[in-house]
């Protein structure tokens, strides 16, 4: 009866922590749009064609906190208890931004008499920032104090260290009780019938000590009954799918670390052609429907933006010349869709010849082979930018998994077979491992990244990424792709 009264606690807490975080967002929000209602009020109204009164007002604040809630489910400023207290702001402020750009352009500039100064929303905009920075550090504390970290136990078979210090590295929201090593354990068919057990029976009349599959699970359920939820590693997947069954029946919280199949199965469409449910993959990559839009996006957003950003050439192109005379554009082949060879841009940020004889030495800290320029360019991803024209060309995508070396392909696929998965598309400027993958993610699990964003793609799945790399640019956690030492831990799940 205690379980039952303890895991009703835990669903009632969840529920309150839902509740919580949305009321906090909300005093954000209302804060946000009455500071947007005064300054359109008294610097812009007036001065459009025909001023609102009342109803008018209103609804405009209406779409301006509609905007808000748009762009703070995508760059994830609600997040309060996931993300730490400066991705909270950043990703706040990065949305105000925005927010207030296209009310500007969008909104005020339509239906204004004259060209009206966007100072006044600039400066709105700081006081948002000042705002958005005392709110998030005033919400993470009251979230943490009202609800502590949460307990957890971790079943792991080979990579404890890795996950473990995934989990430790947010001890504000997660606190590691205690871990244990389940693969390997001899483990017998679920079901053994009296026949196999007869045959086991040793010369004393006592049987082996042979655990089944789904009496582990639960023992190793009912320990995990003291503790707030468990994390479910990469243990065999028999094991795991009878420990999920247990967890599931006990209202156990899980963190499961997914496999090659779970990214598959989970994007699967569900078909009620029968009495019983079946999951259809189609496993072609896109349809043709999908990539003629992608195609026409890309032309597009690359047209337009080597428009817009022609001065960022020339003056980039300038700089990497007169610093030391050599070639502006460094070149190297990359594979694309379906494996195909192409040549990809980049504004040279290295001294000519820093990779003698075509071989490939990744970039370090202080790497003395970064010019002065070069330095500049890659910190703020401008040496990307010439990859707009492999865009338009049809080598690339704006959003898809980021363009291997050729050696590099080879070598990865040798490791893993399943790397031949992210070649379904084209490769991409931007893509979902870039957007939620780390500096130090492995290798094994961009490409999980990776096969997510080809099985779940969309148009809005495109236009979302695109968004949230604005924020990625803006941090230091991103990386363009794999590297050497990433490659060395590659292996086959």
């Amino acid at each position: 009866m205690g379980i039952t009264e303890s895991k009703e606690e835990l669903i009632k807490k969840e529920r309150q922590r839902h509740m919580v975080r949305l009321l906090l967002g909300a005093v954000l929000i209302l804060i946000e749009s009455a500071i947007f209602f005064i300054v359109w009020k008294e610097f812009f109204n007036p001065y459009i064609r025909r001023p609102y009164r009342f109803k008018g007002n209103y609804f405009l604040a209406g779409i301006y906190t509609v905007l808000l809630l748009i762009f703070g489910n995508i760059y994830g400023g609600m997040k309060i208890g996931y993300y730490k207290v400066f991705d909270i702001i950043l990703s706040q402020s990065v949305s105000i931004i925005i927010t207030n750009a296209v009310t500007y352009i969008a909104v005020i500039i339509p239906i204004a008499t004259w060209y009206l100064s966007p100072l006044p929303l600039m400066g709105m905009t700081v006081i948002n920032i000042l705002i958005i920075i005392v709110w998030s550090i005033a919400a993470n504390r009251i979230f943490v104090k009202a609800f502590p970290p949460q307990r957890l136990f971790l079943f792991y078979g080979s990579e404890e260290d890795k996950l473990a210090a995934k989990f430790i590295s947010r001890p504000d929201r997660y606190v590691l009780c205690g871990s244990e090593k389940v693969e390997g354990k001899d483990l017998a068919k679920a079901e053994v019938t009296k026949a196999d057990a007869a045959k086991s029976e040793l010369a004393d009349g006592t049987f082996e000590n042979q655990e089944s599959s789904v009496d582990l699970a639960e023992s190793l359920a009912k320990k995990c009954e003291a503790y707030d939820g468990v994390i479910i590693g990469d243990i065999s997947a028999e094991l795991r799918n009878d420990l999920l069954k247990q967890c599931f029946v006990r209202k156990i919280r899980t963190y499961t670390l997914p496999k090659i199949t779970d990214v598959i199965l989970k994007s699967s469409e569900t078909l009620h052609i029968f009495d019983s449910p079946v999951f259809l993959n189609r496993n072609h990559g896109l349809t043709a429907e999908q990539a003629f839009v992608k195609r026409g996006m890309d032309i597009v957003l690359s047209g337009i933006a080597l428009i817009i950003l022609s001065p960022v050439f020339l003056i980039t192109a300038l700089a990497i010349k007169l610093e030391d005379g050599g070639p502006v554009f460094f070149r190297q082949d990359r594979c694309t869709i379906y494996g195909r060879v192409f040549s990809i841009l980049k504004f040279r940020s290295m001294i000519v010849g820093a990779e003698k004889a075509g071989v490939s030495v990744p970039a370090t800290e202080k790497d003395p082979r970064i010019t002065k320029v070069g330095a500049f360019i890659r910190a703020t991803r401008i040496d990307e930018l010439p990859q707009l024209i492999n865009i338009l060309k049809g080598d690339m995508s704006i959003v898809g998994p980021r363009p291997e070396r050729v050696e590099h392909v080879e070598k990865y696929s040798a490791k893993i077979p399943e790397f031949s998965y992210r070649l379904m598309v084209k490769g991409g400027l931007t893509g979902y491992a870039q957007v939620y993958g780390k500096y130090n993610t492995t290798a094994y699990d961009k490409l999980k990244l990776d096969l997510m964003y080809i099985q779940n793609y969309s148009f809005l799945l495109d236009m979302e990424l695109i968004l949230k790399t604005i924020k990625i640019v803006l941090t230091k956690d991103s990386t363009e792709g794999f590297d050497e030492k990433a490659s060395e831990e590659m292996g086959r799940k």
